[in-house]
């Protein structure tokens, strides 16, 4: 693995950390799609979690993703950016999460649904454009177990 990154590109789930408002992480859980051009993560959520709020109030960020035997890491960190929810089926939110999803996942049986249930949701596009990436690529150390 030359570049960091190809873990972020070859990964579709990772770990979202945001800042709460005393100042300790809060950390999420999430799937993304990394955009290469951009060197940033996308990830559509609802507009009401505490991740967003997070974002809104201090937009520093930091994601972390793993290979699937966990040899190797990733962390970028960087300011995200929080789309608009979606509020109508053919805004440009939903725009932007049909082509997320697109990107993801492929066709959509039914867009229609796909749509209003994004409208629904009030989903919304989080970005975090990286400014730094650091972490590991390299093989498993031989004494090492699952649990280390």
């Amino acid at each position: 693995m030359n570049d960091l990154r190809e873990i972020f590109a070859g990964s579709w789930r990772g770990v979202l950390v945001t800042l709460k408002r005393d100042g300790r992480p809060q950390l999420s859980n999430v799937g993304h799609l990394y955009d290469p051009e951009a060197d940033a993560v996308l990830i559509s959520t609802t507009a009401d979690r505490a991740k967003v709020r997070n974002l809104q109030r201090d937009p520093r960020a930091s994601y972390y993703a793993t290979t699937d035997e966990l040899a190797s890491y990733a962390v970028g960190e960087g300011d995200a950016e929080v789309g608009p929810a979606a509020a109508h089926p053919e805004d440009a939110a939903v725009e932007a999460l049909v082509a997320h999803y697109r990107a993801v996942r492929g066709e959509h049986p039914d867009w229609d649904e796909f749509r209003a249930a994004m409208v629904a949701e009030r989903r919304v596009l989080v970005t975090v454009r990286f400014s730094r990436v650091y972490g590991w690529a390299g093989p498993v150390a031989a004494s090492r177990t699952p649990s280390e």
